[in-house]
């Protein structure tokens, strides 16, 4: 039998540890949709993803939500080419139900990045005599595309319960965001609101067949994030810093682009380098068991 000195093996059992790469924590990658609706740059669900200014805007659980300190809304549709995004919000009244009123708030910022597009128009329903949209500020008021406040009353089933209740028309207001963010519905003193979108195309369509929710309006600024998908990257941030992130793989970032031209290079190669690794790591073991037999 062949004998060898322990630290002889010793020396060639450790240089073999040495050349197993050190561990990596690996990155979250983005995923790129939730349901039927597809997550792309600048929004994200995983945190890291997509443009700081969004974080944290858009939640998945079994659908996409918006997230604001007034609630939750349901995303509707994402329109990449337009840069708009459909919400809804389950608690709100509409022309087939009515439910208890509340306000609609979003953070400054969200007010300045991604408002309720111009063809978003808010009902203010059942309003007093005294409202300030039908006193001082009663040029806040417009009907839109032709429509008037006793057609509303008068086509949904829900709202025509106001006009029961008083028997009259009670005032109702349709206005633009900005009335809304500026004063809420205890100011207003309307008793509930809707909201309806792509109200440029609803000439001469009554409200049964209106679309209610909202469409909010972002824009995107030019951070690079095309020269990292180009490269086969996802596009993030660090969520220490803010810094724009291109994220290549599980657990490997970079600035602006990923090496090796893309993200699938860069995996290959390091699928190569591990199997390298394992075939150096299979020669040295095979040497150690033949000078200790």
């Amino acid at each position: 039998m062949s004998t060898v000195k322990p630290v002889i093996v010793f020396n060639i059992l450790f240089l073999t540890l040495l050349m197993q790469p050190p561990p990596t924590l690996p990155l979250p990658l983005c995923r790129s949709s939730c349901g039927s609706i597809a997550v792309n740059y600048p929004f994200g669900i995983d945190d890291g993803c997509g443009a700081p200014q969004y974080r944290k805007m858009l939640n998945c659980s079994t659908d996409l939500f918006f997230l604001t300190p007034s609630g939750n809304y349901k995303v509707q549709s994402i329109d990449y080419d337009k840069q708009t995004i459909a919400i809804y919000d389950p608690a709100m009244s509409t022309c087939s139900i009515l439910q208890p009123h509340h306000d609609f708030v979003m953070t400054d910022i969200q007010s300045v990045i991604i408002p309720p597009s111009p063809d978003t128009v808010f009902a203010l329903l059942n309003c007093s005599i005294d409202s300030p949209v039908l006193n001082h500020y009663k040029s806040l008021c417009f009907n839109f595309s032709g429509h008037s406040c006793d057609e509303l009353y008068g086509a949904c089933t829900s709202f025509r319960l106001f006009h029961l209740l008083s028997n009259s028309t009670p005032p109702c207001c349709f206005t633009a965001y900005d009335t809304v963010k500026y004063m809420s519905m205890n100011i207003l003193d309307c008793t509930h609101y809707t909201s309806v979108y792509n109200t440029d195309s609803l000439k001469g369509v009554g409200p049964l067949d209106w679309l209610y929710g909202m469409k909010l309006s972002y824009s995107v600024a030019d951070t690079g994030c095309d020269r990292c998908k180009r490269s086969g990257g996802t596009c993030g941030f660090d969520i220490e810093t803010g810094v724009m992130l291109c994220i290549c793989s599980s657990s490997v970032n970079s600035t602006r682009e990923c090496a090796a031209g893309s993200a699938a290079d860069m995996a290959e190669s390091h699928t190569l380098s591990s199997s390298l690794q394992t075939s150096v790591l299979v020669l040295v073991l095979g040497v150690v068991f033949y000078l200790i037999l």
